[in-house]
């Protein structure tokens, strides 16, 4: 049966601590203010982060995970079957000989624990499947081939589509961090090596060209440039000093424990959030076995690029993706700036207008700058060590809610912490009127504990990008099919010899300058494009043009066919790669129906799935944000009528009770009168009909009352059918999105015959 819990764009984080014990949905919009979580060792933060992390993965929201401590791998350890074996390699032996068990009791116990917990809180194996099966989950090991490394130092690429800001922080990060390596804390205004090299990066970069390592390194002995500033470069750095910095850099480049950040995949961030047939990715990212210089080296190069990544996307107040960081302690000093803190603050200020919700953990809340945590709208606190760590996470507490211009009960908040207890959190969110105390509930993934790297290695599965999909993950070109992609090495031909010459009796290849128009009006397209062909001839000395392989620029030397040689060929030549192309050559698009989105030129398909998904889910969430302010307005009518009938109620018997107590006084002194003075005195005749009286309205009261209890009970009823009809909305309007899964119209897109211009041909 589905759980209350089970509604998309909301997280189910856990259990209320009221009296109430209803259960915490928390919005994923809020997310995009983003979230603080405080606790100390053993309070249960990465059992709350890990929680929300899956939550997120059900809901199709990619997040990348940055994991200094080893035990966010954790959310990999998924046992839908729930068995003990599941079990069995992840459980301590350490600790069964402690509890003096085999492993394999331990594991058993385990299984048995896990079971019941999830139990507990309304889960089970159906649920870890679903888990398992709404995003890929992935683990990177920069600097690390044991595992799946992260390639960092091959290249320094250039922001794609980076403004002058965008473009100076991406500098400023990379320097500092290339820096920090080689032991050089510099300042990017007054250090000499930070200015060289930021001049450097700045040169290339406006260019739009990446550098290599080895190209900075021979930049540096001899610049690009005449001079910095208004002195020339040897005034200012001299050649000697510079010859010192590019050594110091080639030792890096030199040393064999940094040959591992030259391998493996490009840090990407599109492609950690999202595999390549657009499915969402958790991407936990460990850095636990990487030196401090080397964490922060890499914690700065990905801020970096999350940077640059976030200004490409469009605006959107749907949640997008989540960048977690499970410690900030020595990232985000409150004095100090090391290399990690301004693009931090970058995305802290900025990431909420594009959709990336920044959530941070720490266990140090002492050395933080919390005037930069004031930018987060949720703060979860759970148990604090010391009274000097709750004071300042007040103090952070209190920032955050002058921020968002919210109330804040400093003593009544003090209280609270000060009776916390293990998986106990305290909710602080900016959109809400009222902090809430809750237990978490129980994590689907195994909470092994730190992993080793050779654990962490027994989990790596192959990547989507090595394995086949079913999806074009090349941007859409003008090829026929059958041609290679002009990214591919030219193989050798069938009459093409490997040799430095070539015989009289092997004739030369074609090459073909072809533009090709293409145009639809659904697609938008309206383009021209050159394109390069190569064919060999057949034996009969015609073009094998089926066989072609399309280039990405014509050979370095092209002979013109003479007229005497060639004869009338060239021209039909021409006419049967014209026919070929009209029957093969085509782009490719895909269009969402429901959205209304097709997919732009270049765009992969995988890359459009992703468009699409946000969309979808930022349609669902304006539907659903609908709704709940449409049924806001119907139940607080509903609410204030009930309201007001139940005060009704209370007047009523209220007065019910007064005509009780005045009937009763009239009967008391009628009886007395008629004691004292007679039964016929007409004072006593005037008491008796006072109580008769009396005694009907307490008749008449009742009656009110139990009209005002009738109508009360139906506007009781009213306000229920009303929060059903609501929660009924509602599930309708929560769409589960899968990118993979979506159903996509494709459109093929030709060119007319009359738009195939072979504009030559020629010998290669």
């Amino acid at each position: 049966m589905e759980q209350d819990f089970e509604k998309l764009g909301a997280f189910y984080l856990g259990r209320r601590q009221d009296g109430d014990k209803d259960i915490v949905m928390y919005d994923s919009r809020h997310l995009t203010t983003h979230a603080m979580i405080v606790g100390m060792t053993g309070s249960g933060k990465t059992g709350l982060a890990l929680s929300m992390m899956e939550e997120a993965a059900i809901d199709g929201v990619p997040a990348i995970l940055i994991d200094p401590k080893g035990d966010l791998g954790n959310i990999l350890l998924q046992f839908p079957d729930l068995t003990p074996a599941d079990f069995r390699p992840w459980v301590d032996e350490a600790d069964a000989k402690r509890a003096s068990i085999t492993v394999d009791e331990l594991a058993e116990k385990t299984a048995k624990t896990w079971r019941e917990g999830l139990a507990k809180w309304g889960q089970d194996g159906d649920r870890i499947r679903r888990l398992a099966s709404s995003a890929e989950f992935c683990v990177f090991t920069p600097g690390d081939t044991t595992g799946r490394p992260l390639q960092i130092l091959k290249s320094f690429d250039a922001p794609k589509g980076a403004d002058e800001i965008t473009l100076r922080d991406s500098i400023i990060s990379s320097v500092s961090s290339l820096l920090g390596l080689v032991g050089v804390q510099a300042d990017p205004v007054q250090s000499r090596e930070h200015i060289l090299l930021s001049a450097i990066l700045y040169s290339q970069w406006k260019q739009g060209n990446g550098l290599t390592l080895e190209q900075i390194i021979n930049f540096v002995a001899t610049p690009p440039f005449a001079k910095i500033g208004v002195f020339d470069i040897e005034a200012f750095y001299p050649s000697k000093d510079r010859m010192k910095l590019a050594m110091q850099l080639n030792g890096l480049l030199a040393s064999p424990g940094f040959s591992a950040w030259r391998e493996g995949e490009p840090l990407n961030v599109a492609s950690l959030l999202h595999a390549p047939d657009g499915r969402p990715r958790i991407s936990v990212i460990s850095i636990a076995h990487l030196s401090d210089a080397e964490r922060m080296f890499f914690v700065t190069a990905l801020l970096g690029e999350t940077v640059s990544w976030m200004r490409r996307q469009t605006g959107t107040s749907s949640l997008r993706a989540i960048l977690y960081m499970d410690e900030i302690f020595g990232y985000f000093p409150p004095t100090a700036n090391p290399p990690s803190k301004a693009p931090m603050l970058t995305l802290l200020k900025q990431a909420r207008a594009f959709g990336l919700g920044v959530v941070l953990s720490t266990q140090n809340p002492v050395d933080l700058d919390y005037k930069g945590l004031s930018n987060c709208g949720t703060w979860f606190i759970g148990r604090l060590q010391t009274d000097r760590d709750k004071q300042r996470v007040l103090d952070g507490l209190e920032g955050a809610a002058a921020e968002s211009g919210s109330k804040f009960d400093r003593s009544a908040i003090d209280k609270v912490l000060s009776g916390l207890g293990k998986r106990v959190f305290l909710m602080r969110d900016a959109a809400d009127d009222e902090p809430v105390v809750f237990e978490t509930r129980w994590a689907m993934s195994y909470m092994r504990g730190p992993l080793s790297m050779a654990e962490i290695r027994s989990l790596i599965k192959p990547s989507a990008s090595e394995m086949p999909s079913p999806f074009q993950t090349e941007p859409a070109t003008a090829q026929a099919s059958g041609f290679p992609s002009p990214f591919d090495a030219f193989p050798a031909t069938a009459t093409t010899q490997q040799t430095d010459s070539r015989t009289e009796e092997t004739p030369p290849d074609i090459v073909a300058t072809v533009r090709l128009h293409f145009v639809n009006a659904k697609t938008s397209t309206d383009v021209w494009e050159t394109r390069y062909y190569r064919a060999s001839l057949d034996a009969e000395g015609w073009p094998d043009w089926p066989r072609s392989e399309e280039l990405d620029e014509l050979p370095s030397t092209v002979r013109a066919i003479s007229a005497m040689v060639a004869g009338n060929k060239v021209s039909t030549w021409q006419k049967t790669l014209t026919s070929y192309l009209y029957q093969e050559c085509a782009l490719a698009f895909w269009r969402d129906a429901e959205s209304k989105l097709t997919s732009a030129r270049g765009e992969t398909e995988g890359e459009f799935r992703v468009r699409v998904a946000q969309a979808r889910r930022e349609a669902r969430d304006a539907a659903v944000e609908k709704i709940r302010e449409t049924y806001r307005l119907k139940l607080q009518r509903a609410g204030d009528a009930m309201r007001r009938a139940d005060d009704k109620i209370e007047r009523e018997k209220a007065m019910a009770k007064q005509k009780k107590a005045a009937s009763a006084i009239s009967w008391g002194t009628a009886i007395l009168g008629s004691i004292l003075g007679g039964v016929a005195s007409v004072g006593n005749v005037r008491r008796v009909g006072s109580a008769v009286r009396s005694s009907t309205m307490i008749g008449k009261k009742n009656q009110d009352v139990a009209q005002a209890e009738e109508s009360a009970e139906i506007l009781h009823k009213r306000y229920e059918a009303l929060q059903a009809e609501c929660e009924e909305a509602l599930k309708a309007a929560h769409e589960e999105i899968n990118p993979a899964a979506l159903a996509l119209d494709s459109i093929t897109v030709r060119p007319r015959k009359t738009d195939i211009l072979v504009e030559r041909i020629a010998y290669a």
